[in-house]
């Protein structure tokens, strides 16, 4: 089992940024690698980026490519994603997951995931 808990949402203008906090508890951090996904009002979740084990590999949404960067810190449990030049499209609840899952190509699919947190809002006001 490993626990995730996510912070750092909140309320910011078009243009703005910040930067979200995914703090994990329990097994070994640095056996998962790690994903953050979104789900806005009336649409399914969907995948925004992902973090391999040691960092090494990192892959992105189309949507958020030179916009946001996913990054962790395996002695202190947490991995982030930092979201610069956000647009209204971006409000939602963000999520992070923990996957065992090794091949790159399948971290988009929720399915692959085992833990999740609870989720953080992030508003984007226009």
């Amino acid at each position: 089992q490993v626990q995730l808990v996510e912070s750092g949402g909140g309320l910011v203008q078009a243009g703005g940024s910040l930067r979200l906090s995914c703090a994990a508890s329990g097994r070994t951090f640095s056996n998962f690698n790690i994903g953050w996904f979104r789900q806005a009002p009336g649409k399914e979740r969907e995948f925004v980026a992902a973090i391999s084990k040691f960092g090494a590999s990192t892959h992105y949404a189309d949507s958020v490519k030179g916009r946001f960067t996913i990054s962790r810190d395996n002695a202190k449990n947490t991995a982030y994603l930092q979201m610069s030049s956000l647009e209204p499209e971006d409000t939602a609840v963000y999520y992070c997951a923990a996957t065992r899952q090794n091949s790159l190509t399948l971290w988009v699919s929720e399915h692959e995931y085992g833990y999740w947190g609870q989720g953080t809002q992030v508003t984007v006001s226009s």
